[in-house]
């Protein structure tokens, strides 16, 4: 009875915490912002996918030059420029869930502080030349593009709600009447902030620059985001991570709750860097990014349950299960598996939730292994998490059919891993039933 209380307290403690961190006004700002370019970045892996793979198929020479000028450009302005556009959708998204009237000028505040934050010099190797030469007044895509990203989140952040904070304190506000236009207004409003915030982030750039000869996209870089990508996106830190947002299913709470906000954003800087570095025909730095764990470790939907589905369609006794299966077969194909979830189901069934949580695992440690092992190639097409299994291997390593073999494998074993709990369940429900009749 002891234990049985304990083991209650510890669910609802969990439970609460999982919940309070999915609303964590921050985090959930972070997945918003993700979530609204997240097009954007679809859009650069059909361009790296057309330029690299497609193209390469059916031109060469200077036609094939000629066309992937096209993916190029929309590179350019997706990938290239990422810091810049999740700085500036942060400002809108979080100075919104804030309740801030005025999210257009946070936004514009996010953008112009993190440009504020850059090197006023860079070296730069000029086409043709074989030594670095430093160039003051421009911003390079190393800046604005996927290595700052991680600063352009932190910036945009920290910024917004420095703006907010400055916007709210009514003696710093400008009240022109009512006889002007209300943008008009909106923007006076919010000027003294506006001075007042930019004029901070400005004296903080030239300290960095004069007394320390760096900068704050330099640091958070090299301090920040490199130690930390390393921890949560290495192989144990992801599947550590991944298993535990899976393991919040059993108490009916969305896996993105932690997945989304811790792991998600970090595996998405990696996803554009091999995205960069793919399209600009250099080493792909990563193997797990944010194409990469669903490939392998999403099959399905959460649990890699189109597993599940095959073993409980083949294997499996219970007439219910396989109904319930039966219709999820549709949307599973799409890796939507709510029909499964809830209906199966997989929220408070101890029995379940096993190889539930140990096959995602499973399948990012094969799918890594493959890789590191040179079987197939590397994730560098960033596709949308409802592309079909089998399919989403082969676009997501730009038509390597060697993916689509590791993901057979992966299902394979997922069918005998859930094939044992498929039955314990059938004996469970059916001795239920009995127990009400």
């Amino acid at each position: 009875m002891g234990d049985s209380l304990e083991n209650s307290k510890f669910v609802d403690k969990f439970t609460e915490f999982a919940a309070k961190l999915g609303s964590q006004i921050h985090l959930s700002s972070l997945r918003d912002a993700f979530a609204t370019i997240m097009p954007l970045y679809i859009l650069a892996g059909v361009a790296v996918l057309f330029n690299n793979t497609i193209f390469q198929w059916i031109l060469s020479g200077s036609a094939l030059e000629s066309a992937q000028y096209w993916g190029n450009m929309l590179v350019n302005g997706t990938l290239n420029i990422s810091s810049l556009l999740i700085a500036t959708v942060i400002g809108y998204c979080l100075s919104r869930n804030r309740g801030f009237d005025n999210p257009m000028a946070a936004s514009l505040v996010s953008l112009a502080s993190l440009i504020v934050m850059m090197p006023g010099s860079v070296s730069v190797i000029p086409d043709g030349a074989s030594d670095a030469v430093s160039v003051s007044g421009v911003l390079t895509f190393n800046n604005v593009g996927t290595q700052a990203m991680f600063a352009g989140i932190l910036i945009g952040l920290a910024a917004t709600e420095l703006f907010i904070y400055v916007s709210n304190i009514k003696k710093l506000q400008l009240n022109m009447g009512d006889s002007i236009p209300p943008a008009v207004g909106k923007s006076f409003s919010v000027l003294i902030p506006f001075i007042l915030v930019m004029t901070l982030f400005g004296i903080i750039s030239a300290v960095l620059n004069n007394v320390f000869h760096t900068s704050l996209i330099s640091i958070i870089t090299t301090m920040i985001q490199e130690p930390l990508r390393g921890v949560t996106t290495g192989l144990f830190g992801c599947v550590l991570i991944y298993s535990l947002g899976n393991l919040l299913w059993l108490f009916g709470i969305h896996q993105t709750v932690l997945n989304g906000s811790i792991l998600e954003p970090l595996l998405m800087i990696n996803m554009t860097q091999c995205m960069a570095a793919y399209a600009a025909g250099e080493a792909i730095p990563n193997i797990i990014n944010a194409a990469f764990v669903p490939t392998f470790g999403m099959m399905g939907g959460s649990g890699s349950t189109i597993a599940l589905i095959i073993a409980t369609l083949v294997f499996g006794r219970n007439k219910a299960t396989k109904a319930i299966c039966k219709l999820s077969v549709a949307p599973g194909c799409f890796n939507i598996n709510e029909p499964i979830i809830f209906g199966y189901s997989i929220v408070y069934n101890i029995t379940m939730i096993i190889p539930f949580v140990l096959l995602p695992a499973i399948g990012i440690i094969i799918g890594y292994a493959a890789t590191a092992l040179n079987f197939m190639n590397e994730c560098v097409v960033y596709i949308p998490w409802t592309t079909p299994p089998l399919l989403s291997g082969y676009l997501a390593t730009s038509g390597d059919f060697r993916a689509v073999i590791v993901q057979l494998v992966i299902i394979a074993i997922g069918v005998v891993l859930y094939l044992p709990f498929v039955k314990i369940n059938d004996k469970l429900m059916e001795k239920t039933a009995s127990d009400n009749n």
